[in-house]
């Protein structure tokens, strides 16, 4: 398969160099209660010890299109709309990179004179997946971009969340504090656990807590409104 990747032994790493690999190709992230799951295009999911009914992040299994559903994040720069890892958009990238390491992966996409870098690991004894962002500008000129990150929740028990629709339409919760998005579904109702997604290091310009507002109620992952 040398034509969408190799390994680099001195790094200990699996290197892909086309994102539109056979099936997904998958690193596993994660310490003594937390996993991660994570494609290289990005996709996957979190759990916290129990992956049926701890489950923290939503994924569609056997969907069409394959591999959907993941940590994204969406760039736009001056109406050219892309991702780092190729999906979901799959805009045409300058340039792609996946290195799946030991408890890590680092995807790197670059389009028209941005480059987009994200490193995913979970750090020891730490409930939690951290993400961090780094973007260059290759070029002379100023760019103005606007940066998005999304990430859909599961209403823990992974299969009714995918069974149970009319159960689950209406029981969604969450709480907002500055940066942060608080997963609060059932909360000292029927669990004593919470899950969130924060931004750490920067003021967010603004949030969506439902999935329709940002991708449209027709729309698709590749194509939010």
């Amino acid at each position: 398969m040398k034509e969408f990747g190799h390994f680099d032994d001195d790094a200990r790493e699996y290197v892909i160099t086309n994102p539109a690999t056979p099936f997904p190709w998958i690193n596993y992230l994660g310490n003594e209660d937390f996993f991660g799951l994570i494609s290289n295009t990005a996709g996957g999911y979190n759990f916290y010890k129990d992956a049926k009914f701890r489950r923290i992040t939503r994924y569609r299994y056997n969907g069409v299109p394959m591999d959907n559903g993941g940590r994204y994040f969406y760039i736009n720069d001056n109406g050219t709309v892309w991702n780092p890892g190729w999906k979901p958009c799959k805009t045409p990238l300058d340039s792609y990179e996946c290195r799946h390491g030991m408890n890590y992966t680092r995807i790197t996409g670059s389009k028209n004179g941005i480059e987009a870098s994200v490193l995913f690991f979970v750090p020891l004894k730490t409930w939690a997946e951290i993400q961090k962002v780094t973007l260059k500008n290759t070029t002379a000129e100023t760019k103005k971009i606007k940066l998005f990150s999304f990430a859909e929740w599961c209403l823990w028990n992974a299969a009714t969340d995918m069974e149970n629709f009319q159960r689950n339409w209406s029981t969604g919760e969450v709480e907002i504090d500055g940066s942060v998005i608080y997963h609060k579904t059932e909360y000292k109702e029927r669990r004593n656990h919470y899950a969130y997604y924060a931004v750490a290091n920067a003021k967010i310009d603004g949030y969506d807590t439902d999935r329709e507002s940002f991708i449209g109620l027709y729309n698709e992952f590749a194509d939010p409104r």
